[in-house]
């Protein structure tokens, strides 16, 4: 992307570009702490009444939303993802059920004040609770929390996945991808098919993704399904972030967008449909992708894939080398894309990627979060006397 050489941009493209290498960097991390890793996680997992939550704000907890869904199939098990800014502002209801329960935090600085408070809410409503801490910052506030503690496990990705950039970016796929490896258990062909793509998707997609964002869209929409969704949501952020919110931005499941938010569609509207690689879940994916390139137009509407879809025509960037591959892991690849894009807009609309807000209207690290004690109630106060 010719472009990103403008001030403004350098971190953010670095931070995109670099994704492949430290993806290959955090599944040795983890293969290297694989023994001590098995040591916490095989009591818990063996209980089969544990509770998994997965956890996080922003970005981070949509880490979350696409990793719950592909491991609650992997390891036929429950595995919900409830924000950090859901457990603290409403502990009683996200932890209602007082069982055991692993709580898995991501974040990338570990400072902003829903990471630390959210575990120590829930050390205060549940009676047994374990805590895995997936962050990028060794010094953060969330690490220090819980580093030495008996019942946490720190694991951090790669230092250089700490973006400098406003939005995540590596933060994010790495936690992304931690996590899979992790619960989910290694998994070396995946992540070298997926660094592979990503290097194509860089190399070789960024001049089409520079003329998108050149084609006077003001409205982007992408969805997905299953934890393809949660995809969606984070590729939609992306893109009002970088942008400083100059383009309008959605996201939906290929099932929920016909339910009123379908109302979203315009003449300046580019659709995108990550397509899931589940042959039953790909079938509602086709169905709405050729639903958008009747009411779009075809050339309005792009389909993200890892296998040909069964019609041809239209606009299909497929990466190769993925077949088969579960949805999960392939988000970790199908966000470069949103990424890029998301940065060829910001720089197509003057904006600098790397701080979008240089008043501050909006903070790399939230601010303005004042965390209140929670007052033990009567069913608490019984518990604990």
């Amino acid at each position: 992307m010719g472009r990103t050489g403008l001030p403004g941009s350098s971190a953010t493209f670095r931070e995109i570009a670099q994704q492949p290498d430290v993806w290959r960097e955090a599944s040795e991390n983890v293969t290297a702490q694989r023994g001590d890793l098995d040591a916490f996680l095989a009591p818990l997992l063996g209980r089969s009444d544990l509770r998994i939550v997965l956890t996080g704000a922003g970005s981070s907890a949509f880490v979350g939303d696409i990793a719950a869904p592909a491991l609650a199939r992997l390891l036929s098990r429950r595995i919900e993802a409830v924000a950090t800014t859901d457990i603290v502002s409403n502990p009683r209801e996200c932890f209602a059920e007082d069982v055991p329960t692993l709580l898995v935090s991501f974040a990338r600085s570990g400072n902003s004040p829903e990471s630390s408070a959210a575990t120590v809410l829930a050390d205060q409503v549940l009676t047994d609770v374990s805590h895995l801490v997936i962050t990028c910052d060794e010094a953060g506030d969330l690490s220090s929390h819980h580093k030495g503690r008996a019942k946490s496990k720190v694991v951090l990705t790669p230092r250089r996945s700490n973006d400098e950039g406003f939005a995540m970016t590596s933060s994010f796929t790495s936690m992304l991808l931690t996590s899979l490896l992790i619960l989910g258990g290694s998994n070396d062909s995946a992540v070298a098919a997926l660094a592979a793509a990503a290097t194509r998707i860089i190399e070789h997609r960024q001049e089409e993704i520079t003329a998108l964002a050149a084609s006077g869209f003001e409205r982007v929409v992408y969805i997905g399904s299953g934890p393809l969704t949660g995809l969606a949501r984070e590729s939609a952020l992306k893109l009002l972030e970088l942008t400083a919110g100059q383009v309008v931005t959605y996201y939906d499941s290929a099932l929920g967008f016909r339910h009123g938010p379908k109302a979203v569609l315009d003449d300046s509207t580019l659709a995108l449909v990550y397509v899931s690689s589940d042959p039953y879940t790909r079938q509602y994916d086709w169905d709405i992708v050729a639903e958008l390139r009747s009411t779009l137009s075809p050339e309005r509407v792009i389909t993200i894939s890892s296998e040909p879809l069964p019609t041809a025509g239209g606009r299909t960037w497929l990466l190769g080398d993925l077949a088969g591959v579960d949805d999960a892991f392939l988000a970790v690849g199908y966000i470069v894309i949103a990424q890029l894009l998301g940065l060829a807009f910001s720089l197509e609309l003057g904006a600098t990627p790397d701080n979008p807000f240089p008043r501050g209207d909006v903070n790399r690290v939230v601010q303005g979060v004042h965390i209140h004690p929670l007052q033990a109630s009567t069913s608490t106060a019984s518990k604990e006397s």
